[in-house]
C-alpha cells in the first residue's frame, strides 16, 4: 500500500529527546499528588511562588488544602485527603 499523502513534515527543528530529557525537571514548579476521597478524584497541588507550602482545592466540590513546608516534614509526594 502506498500512502496517498502529499505533504511532508520538517522536523528537524525538533528537540532530540535526549535533550528533552534532560531539561525535563529544570525550571517546573514542584507539586504533589493529591487524592480527594470526597469526590474520588486526583489533583496536582503545585508549591506557592514563596515555597512556604502547597495549596489547592478539590476539582469536583473545591475543597481546599493546604500542606505547610518546614522542617521536620515529609518527603512523601502523595496525599489521600478525606
Amino acid at each position: 500500500m502506498s500512502d496517498p499523502r502529499d505533504y511532508k513534515l520538517d522536523l528537524s527543528s525538533a528537540k532530540s529527546p535526549e535533550a528533552s530529557e534532560s531539561q525535563s525537571s529544570e525550571g517546573k514548579r514542584p507539586y504533589i499528588s493529591v487524592r480527594f476521597a470526597c469526590c474520588g478524584v486526583y489533583q496536582r497541588i503545585y508549591r506557592s511562588a514563596d515555597g512556604m507550602r502547597y495549596e489547592g482545592h478539590c476539582p469536583k466540590c473545591a475543597k481546599p488544602v493546604r500542606f505547610k513546608v518546614g522542617p521536620g516534614g515529609t518527603d512523601a509526594r502523595f496525599f489521600v485527603v478525606e
